[in-house]
């Protein structure tokens, strides 16, 4: 059994709801199904109009949402009864959505309208799949779906629960699902974080130990930089786990970065596949390494940089933890740290307690601080014994100031902390020596 997860501009249109009909149709997986395309933009704004005590506004965008959906039935189905059950089904959540515009709104209201999105996506398309003759089975992620006390998922009840619903359906032809929702460990309606269709996928895949994921985009595969400011990018076709994770932390938009951690744990590889270009082979992400080869360049953009120098520092134990302890009571956590006798340099991509942090950090050294920088991330097989590669990397950017490197943390990543000016030609340049000789 697989695990098919397709995300929200994969069911964007009553058109492409067909074409992933016609992707699913044939084998017994688990299909997990994001939100249409837009649709969750649009809860968090019906949302924010009832934080405000504005329900004519919230009204507005239901009504406005909820047109876009009929509009859609016509199209993807044929038969009166279908379009009438279709009808009822959007109707039903729709007037759901309509009874928070009447009482106070609070965090719990807006999860619950949250999950509005894969609800209406799962409905339509599981119609649409019967209307063609196919026993597709609903699996109510709510039902099986749960995070824990520290909002981390509770893969023991997952297992369980979701086994008794496949027993329960043992004749299905294939099974639809919902990505993203949950419940928490009270029981209320949660969610998994935005892109958490991914993290659902993998879970679920854990749990029926699947014999591959498969997250279905509108793009061939992970890239090997950034296509739309790079020149000559190419899909990368196999990748080690720690190598799509670095990637998808430090900015490949592709892949959620939580999604990685269950399939690697169980082995399962995750396969990344276009809706739009089915028959391309897209990347595999395993636990297999190709040697001697640097596969790919990402970036994280909004990175701030803080310099701490203090003549303290040289010989003086407990500076560095001193140093963490500031951070972690804000709750702020830090991307690249490098050190040297008199001082050490992090960076951080929130700047919320920035001027809280720089305050307590005053009481050990002279403190610096650079904005709007960026992490150039390169990937691939970096292990310390590999000559030459990191000299290839610090050549490639021979003609851009380059303020911190971190290398020897992972034997996948080498980071390169540049001005945000100078991302472009950076990832160009690194494209250029690295992949486009």
């Amino acid at each position: 059994m697989k695990v098919l997860k397709f995300g929200g501009t994969s069911v964007g249109t009553a058109q492409r709801m067909k074409d992933v009909a016609k992707l699913i149709v044939g084998d017994r997986n688990i299909i997990v199904l994001s939100a249409m395309s837009g649709t969750t933009n649009s809860l968090v704004e019906i949302s924010d109009y009832l934080y405000k005590k504005n329900p004519d506004g919230a009204n507005e965008i239901i009504n406005k949402l909820a047109m876009k959906y009929y509009g859609h039935i016509e199209d993807l189905y044929t038969t009166d009864e279908y379009k009438q059950k279709a009808k009822e089904h959007i109707k039903t959540i729709f007037d759901y959505i309509r009874t928070f515009t009447k009482d106070l709104f609070t965090l719990f209201e807006e999860r619950i309208i949250l999950a509005q999105g894969e609800l209406l996506s799962t409905g339509m398309v599981n119609l649409y799949l019967n209307e063609l003759g196919v026993h597709s089975v609903m699996l109510p992620s709510l039902e099986y779906m749960r995070t824990d006390k520290n909002a981390e998922p509770d893969p023991v009840y997952i297992k369980e629960k979701l086994t008794k619903l496949l027993n329960e359906h043992k004749d299905a032809d294939l099974y639809i699902t919902q990505g993203y929702i949950c419940r928490n460990a009270y029981g209320e309606i949660d969610n998994l974080q935005r892109g958490g269709s991914d993290y659902t996928a993998s879970l679920i895949g854990a749990a029926v130990n699947a014999d591959e994921i498969q997250i279905w985009t509108d793009i061939d595969g992970m890239h090997n930089n950034d296509p739309r400011m790079v020149d000559k990018t190419a899909p990368v076709r196999n990748l080690h786990f720690e190598e799509a994770a670095e990637l998808a932390y430090f900015g490949a938009k592709i892949l959620h970065p939580t999604c990685i951690l269950p399939a690697k744990l169980n082995n399962i590889p995750v396969r990344l596949l276009n809706t739009m270009e089915p028959e391309a082979p897209g990347t595999l992400i395993s636990n297999a390494t190709e040697k001697d080869k640097i596969k790919a360049v990402a970036a994280k953009e909004n990175i701030t940089a803080i310099k701490i120098k203090s003549g303290r520092m040289l010989l003086a134990t407990g500076f560095l933890r001193k140093v963490f302890e500031i951070f972690e009571n804000y709750q702020t956590p830090i991307d690249m740290v490098t050190t040297s006798e008199v001082g050490v340099s992090v960076t951080i991509d929130n700047r919320k307690h920035l001027d809280e942090i720089v305050d307590d950090l005053k009481k050990f050294g002279t403190v610096t601080v650079d904005s709007d920088m960026v992490i150039i991330c390169v990937v691939g097989d970096l292990e310390w014994e590999n000559i030459g590669f990191e000299a290839s990397i610090i050549h490639a950017l021979k003609d851009i100031p380059v303020r911190m490197i971190s290398y020897g943390g992972s034997n996948y990543n080498v980071s390169l902390l540049v001005r945000a000016s100078d991302k472009k030609k950076a990832l160009q340049a690194l494209s250029d020596h690295l992949f486009n000789k």
